[in-house]
């Protein structure tokens, strides 16, 4: 059940995603544009549709973080806050269910949005000699040489360290959905001011999580672990902050599972 719920989120939410991401490939590519025609152009109304085009995709790569950050949390709230809420809670699913359905989907386009952003700035700089000196072999003999000189110098395990950043992203992505869902959860366990009471649980979410890990940061174990040297250093520094995130993790979606299970009050 929790792939049907999965593939059902999946097609909501492609809705807007999808037609986002293609305008922001298309604002990139007037971007890119813009760059080598028209703000190298004489005269005033050239120079003025470049810099609009760019101030536009600009605008456009602001926006579509926003809208997909926005798109998660409205998505959980109407779905399990709302009017909807009455229809999803008598689903034969489990509430843990719901919430693992909501936060894949929502890390996927996390992740997803990253990747067309990275995507579309390649695009907006672009250039055609560039691009023929980069793929060149004597480049890429000269950054094989000196990823080669790395790995000899400072024993850097490559695959390991690419592996551990991508768990650290996944759970910060996953965090960050379970942050939002637990001040949704417990704001609307009260029976007005719904909104307001989750925006006030977030920003208290915050404060706590910052509070304990500059605390955290700031102890001799934290500073102890860059007096060990090596790659050994970086991998136990990476270690760390996974655990934190999967502590971190845990506390709210605990928070937001015990709320929806014990709490919930629907609009």
């Amino acid at each position: 059940m929790l792939r049907k719920l999965i593939k059902h989120e999946f097609r909501a939410t492609a809705r807007v995603m999808g037609p986002l991401f293609l305008i922001i490939l298309v604002l990139a590519l007037t971007a890119n544009l813009s760059l080598q025609f028209l703000l190298n152009a004489s005269g005033f109304f050239p120079n003025l549709m470049g810099g609009l085009l760019l101030f536009a995709f600009g605008i456009g790569m602001a926006a579509l973080v926003i809208i997909s950050i926005v798109l998660m949390v409205e998505r959980f709230r109407a779905n399990l806050m709302g009017d909807e809420g009455y229809v999803m809670f008598t689903l034969p699913v489990s509430g843990h269910q719901l919430v693992w359905s909501k936060i894949i989907v929502s890390s996927v386009w996390f992740i997803a949005t990253t990747l067309v952003e990275a995507f579309a700035i390649l695009v907006c700089v672009f250039d055609l000699d560039l691009m023929r000196d980069i793929f060149s072999s004597a480049f890429f003999r000269r950054v094989f040489e000196g990823v080669q000189e790395l790995v000899s110098e400072f024993g850097l395990n490559l695959p390991m360290m690419a592996a551990e950043v991508i768990v650290l992203a996944l759970l910060t992505c996953a965090v960050l959905c379970l942050e939002f869902y637990a001040a949704i959860a417990v704001g609307h366990s009260f029976a007005n001011h719904k909104s307001a009471w989750s925006v006030l649980f977030f920003f208290a979410f915050q404060f706590v999580t910052q509070l304990v890990s500059g605390l955290f940061v700031n102890t001799d174990f934290f500073t102890g672990l860059f007096n060990i040297g090596g790659m050994n250093s970086f991998h136990q520094l990476m270690a760390v902050l996974i655990c934190m995130e999967l502590v971190s993790g845990g506390i709210f979606y605990a928070v937001t599972a015990v709320t929806l299970k014990k709490r919930l009050n629907l609009q």
